[in-house]
């Protein structure tokens, strides 16, 4: 499968994966200059990029780079991204810093990853009842500790 990739800026950076076999791409911010993200807040940091899905049932889900959200706090404000299959701007990257400490982002920093995947396009119907299962209408917890 291809992806298109535009670049929005000259000095974007075309997403890639790490190694053979990595589930998602890292995303690179394009920044001219440094950006400080201080602790418990939050900054919006361009890619320079817009892409077009092969199809529109697959999507690009935006995920937070393990080291950065282990090792100083930083992952994806609104927790996932997903770039819907008709989308056409430019993909950017809330991200925020839950650590004590301020993180400073780097022009063409890796700053997350993406992965493609298929996406149902379901339809929804307004229903009076519900089928019956085991666990009913049990939420959070309620399936026990263990």
């Amino acid at each position: 499968m291809t992806v298109k990739i535009k670049k929005l800026r000259e000095n974007a950076i075309i997403p890639k994966r790490a190694t053979e076999f990595s589930a998602g791409a890292d995303l690179y911010a394009c920044i001219d200059e440094a950006v400080t993200i201080e602790p418990s807040q939050l900054a919006k940091i361009p890619t320079g990029i817009a892409i077009e899905m092969p199809k529109p049932d697959m999507a690009a889900f935006l995920f937070a780079r393990s080291g950065l959200g282990v090792k100083h706090g930083i992952t994806l404000s609104n927790s996932v991204g997903v770039v819907d299959s008709d989308y056409r701007g430019e993909i950017c990257v809330g991200l925020c810093n839950v650590s004590d400490k301020p993180y400073t982002v780097q022009p063409d920093e890796r700053i997350a990853q993406m992965v493609i995947m298929p996406v149902v396009l379901a339809d929804f119907m307004e229903a009076d009842e519900l089928s019956d299962t085991v666990r009913g209408e049990g939420g959070f917890g309620s399936s026990g500790k263990l």
